[in-house]
């Protein structure tokens, strides 16, 4: 199933997508059900994973029961969405994980093409970034004149762990999102530590919606693309990602405690804006489409 968060005349509603892309209002049908069997009516991704994977059950089974005609459904662009999760935990961000966008960047850096890491480079982006599919993402043209892209597959945690063991991984995972790691480069270069530029106001777009796992075969072999202004920038497979999903939940939460609702962005493929001859970055008026193969398309408009 594909979950999205929702408003509803201010309210916020969780829904569900079906295969037509159009959106069943989940929070209103359990609501006017009460046999669910539910602790408590979800409105949001977050609130649906702390309900545990007898929720998931018990939610299919009312769909089922309850046929829905879906002419009478609006679809995804008819309703007002919110980013997938209300973000109160972390989004954690793995640099550098494919081949061809290190080689990229070390050209562009005036760096050996062939310096790889040795570990995986994780930073984070503040819940104060995120914003949801069809949402405007900020210029900050006072801060940068470099704003750049980034498509990444993002893995959302389902399960409480840490220590968790490479065989053991995919068993703390909730489902899949998508992350446009916006990034004012100048900013990421001035402070050495990528904090600052990942992290300005609305530069972690994020959706368009939640898929649960057991729709994702393999997480590590989904075609990843990323258009600006309908133009092909970025386009790949999660197949080339050095640290595969598994290994990236094993490095990450080695002495360190991942919580249901964070995120963990895994990467992004070669073909980002600062690393072309010239650079070409994101400017007022761009339309940025970022996708992932099986969860959909994240569409952002750059503003003033």
């Amino acid at each position: 199933m594909k979950f999205l968060s929702f408003t509803d005349h201010g309210q916020p509603r969780l829904g569900v997508l079906t295969d037509a892309a159009k959106v069943i209002d989940l929070s209103t049908l359990l609501a006017a059900n009460p046999d669910h069997g539910l602790a408590f009516i979800p409105v949001n991704v977050n609130q649906l994973i702390s309900l545990g994977d007898e929720a998931l059950a018990r939610i299919s089974a009312c769909l089922q029961a309850h046929h829905i005609a879906e002419q009478d459904l609006p679809s995804l662009d008819d309703v007002e969405l919110l980013p997938p999760l209300q973000m109160t935990k972390n989004v954690f961000c793995v640099g550098r994980n494919y081949r061809e966008h290190i080689i990229e960047g070390n050209l562009a850096r005036g760096r050996p093409a062939e310096e790889f890491p040795k570990a995986i480079e994780f930073f984070s982006k503040p819940p104060s970034a995120v914003v949801g599919h069809g949402a405007n993402v900020l210029r900050h043209a006072d801060l940068t004149n470099s704003l750049d892209y980034e498509v990444e597959l993002a893995i959302v945690i389902g399960r409480r762990g840490s220590n968790i063991s490479r065989e053991d991984a995919l068993q703390y995972v909730f489902g899949y999102t998508i992350v446009n790691d916006v990034t004012a480069r100048n900013l990421q270069q001035l402070h050495g530590q990528w904090l600052k530029g990942k992290s300005l106001d609305t530069t972690c777009p994020m959706g368009p919606v939640v898929v649960h796992h057991s729709a994702i075969e393999n997480a590590n072999d989904l075609a990843i693309s990323l258009t600006v202004n309908g133009e092909l920038r970025q386009s790949d497979n999660t197949a080339s990602m050095i640290f595969s999903v598994q290994t990236i939940i094993e490095q990450l939460s080695a002495g360190m405690t991942l919580e249901p609702g964070d995120v963990i962005a895994t990467g992004t493929p070669k073909g980002v804006g600062f690393a072309q001859n010239p650079p070409r970055c994101l400017d007022v008026g761009d339309v940025v489409s970022a996708s992932v193969q099986h969860i959909g398309t994240l569409t952002n408009t750059i503003v003033a």
